[in-house]
């Protein structure tokens, strides 16, 4: 993909952050349901430990050198958008770093490119 033009074709990277945040909700479902865990509170206790900002910042930089050149611009559109608004338990830059790392799992998400989205999550996460 021609970064200048066609990442300007897609959605918004806000658009794309919240599309990435469920995608990324839903392979850490699949992840913990894959360990055999089954009750709801114990899921959720173990979902909160991946799907926070602060957790998703850190997940992010165990996959930043791995990004390609429109990875890693949208990454940076979506952590400079002006309309984020930070979370109480994170900082404004992991909430940056968050956003940025939804809206390129989004931006996969939305080009279809499934086989991308688990290689970055599975490095994200250890697996």
């Amino acid at each position: 993909m021609d970064n200048s033009q066609n990442l300007a074709n897609l959605p918004s990277p806000l658009a794309l952050a919240y599309l990435g945040d469920a995608r990324h909700a839903l392979f850490i479902r699949r992840l913990l349901v894959s360990r055999g865990l089954s009750r709801s509170g114990e899921l959720n206790r173990e979902a909160l430990k991946y799907v926070t900002a602060e957790a998703q910042a850190e997940a992010y930089l165990r996959i930043e050198d791995r990004l390609n050149e429109d990875e890693r611009a949208m990454f940076g559109y979506a952590s400079n958008s002006t309309h984020l608004n930070k979370p109480k338990h994170a900082s404004g830059k992991e909430y940056r770093t968050a956003t940025g790392f939804e809206a390129v799992i989004g931006m996969l998400d939305y080009l279809g490119n499934q086989d991308r989205i688990d290689e970055l999550l599975t490095l994200a996460h250890g697996e």
